[in-house]
């Protein structure tokens, strides 16, 4: 007796880990496997139904069986899978059970604006495209956020994700992950920060993202601001003029956009702008609720990617005639 329970166990195990199940001919890019795509929250049955569907030699039964056998049943994952050409039923159940399967990935790169990222997303070819053309009113109702506007509200990071998964989840996770980091800066404000609201801190933490040549200055531009908005001085910050310009900008800004006024233009109007100007990093969230302990109210970039720091004006000129003004050198004003 006990001799044919080991017969039948090794012709079971046999079975399932040396009969092919997967074809033997490549229906994947890469001509080495067979591509195969599991749907979210599949049980058991729907699974092997896929599988048969998409040209496996399984059965709902077989697959059971196999999959209790394995003790994998309730570790299967959904997405898009490889399997191995002419690959046994076992071989498929502990791939799944493990999750080896085709990822993708979407990088949100800091200082990003709004429309920058959506044309990002909507030309991903692995992603299903349900916000292409949305309005931002709506595509901010779909995520449950009641902000201004979508500019500023998507941590900057890789986002990995299946293929074939609706857009709105990246959307939907950066926005949660900008609300979290946002919720971790704002514990950490000074008593002392003019800033009222979280959404004033992703505002300037945005401006600081935008005006930072090198990270070693990024406490020292946010406390330029910072010292700006304490005193009541205009912040004279030229990204924020380049964003109320919007795509008509043509990379040269000229005098006479400093002196149009717009909501955007921060040589006209005291305080922040209406909203961020681009998606900020954790580094420029915490420098804009921790900035450095400075008393300047200028820097000048240099030139190199670092820029000069003043506590006068008159500082500030000389420092603008001795990196801005030499021959040769670009202006780029504060």
């Amino acid at each position: 007796m006990i001799l044919g329970l080991l017969v039948s166990l090794v012709l079971v195990y046999g079975a399932i880990f040396l009969l092919p199940v997967v074809p033997s001919q490549s229906n994947a890019s890469d001509g080495l496997s067979y591509q195969v795509k599991i749907k979210p929250q599949s049980g058991l049955t729907a699974i092997a139904e896929q599988l048969s569907e998409q040209g496996l030699m399984v059965s709902p039964l077989l697959f059971k069986f196999g999959a209790g056998s394995l003790f994998v049943a309730g570790k299967l994952k959904p997405g898009t899978y490889l399997l191995q050409l002419r690959g046994s039923l076992g071989k498929v159940l502990m791939q799944m059970a493990r999750g080896d399967r085709v990822r993708e990935s979407i990088a949100i790169i800091p200082g990003m604006t709004i429309w920058q990222l959506r044309a990002l997303i909507d030309a991903h070819p692995a992603l299903i495209h349900q916000t292409k053309g949305m309005s931002s009113k709506a595509l901010l109702q779909n995520l449950n956020l009641s902000y201004p506007g979508d500019e500023g509200l998507f941590f900057p990071d890789t986002y990995v994700f299946d293929p074939d998964e609706p857009d709105i989840n990246i959307y939907r996770r950066s926005s949660q992950a900008m609300q979290k980091q946002l919720v971790l800066a704002w514990e950490k404000k000074e008593v002392q920060s003019p800033l009222k609201t979280p959404y004033e801190l992703l505002i300037l933490a945005s401006i600081v993202e935008k005006e930072t040549g090198r990270p070693s200055d990024r406490d020292l531009v946010a406390a330029v601001f910072t010292n700006r908005l304490n005193k009541g001085m205009l912040l004279q910050t030229d990204p924020t003029v380049i964003y109320g310009i919007g795509s008509k900008f043509n990379g040269n800004l000229r005098k006479a956009d400093l002196r149009k006024d717009s909501p955007y233009n921060t040589y006209m109007r005291k305080g922040l702008p209406p909203t961020p100007i681009a998606m900020p990093s954790k580094e420029s969230l915490q420098a804009a609720v921790h900035p450095a302990e400075s008393a300047a109210l200028y820097f000048v970039a240099k030139g190199d990617g670092t820029s000069h720091f003043s506590k006068s004006l008159n500082e500030h000129e000389a420092a603008v005639d001795r990196y801005q003004r030499r021959p040769h050198q670009t202006p780029v004003n504060p």
